[in-house]
């Protein structure tokens, strides 16, 4: 019910704007299509890769791995994983889902996605180019520390 809610919301706001001005409209749609001209393949192949390794890896193994009872070991090696995987959003809430739905922990999901948002291994160099080194490597320190503090809150919070 909530997406016929949605979809008919951004109807009714294209249509308005259509009818304002045709040619804006347009143009924004234009742009629009040329994201998800962009994003698409990339999106595409995430999906590909998260269903296969969800399909090659057993939940038994997810489990022994990220599970509850992985604990800190478990948490150490999502964020490691998180830190180094370069994923978009809109793919890493899904697949975080998939995981937990396969037996993963919260904590340890939440250290995985805190990390895959928030630090910037991949992208370290281009940040360091900007912003300095020292700069990087405290962002990216403090954000992998913080990840933990929000994987703990939420592993007390939600259980």
């Amino acid at each position: 019910m909530e997406s016929i809610i949605t979809y008919g919301l951004a109807l009714a706001f294209l249509t308005a704007s259509y009818l304002r001005d045709k040619t804006k409209t347009r143009q924004a749609l234009k742009k629009a299509y040329g994201a998800l001209d962009g994003i698409l393949p990339d999106f595409l192949a995430v999906l590909g890769l998260v269903g296969l390794a969800l399909t090659l890896l057993p939940p038994e193994t997810i489990t022994s791995l990220i599970g509850r009872a992985s604990g800190w070991a478990g948490m150490l090696l999502a964020s490691v994983v998180g830190s180094v995987t370069l994923i978009p959003g809109f793919v890493a809430f899904p697949l975080a889902k998939s995981l937990l739905d396969a037996g993963a922990g919260i904590p340890q999901i939440a250290v995985f996605v805190t990390t895959l948002m928030a630090v910037g291994f991949v992208t370290a160099p281009v940040e360091s180019k900007y912003f300095g080194r020292k700069e990087t490597l405290i962002r990216n320190g403090l954000s992998f520390v913080w990840a933990f503090v929000v994987a703990l809150v939420l592993g007390a919070v939600v259980r």
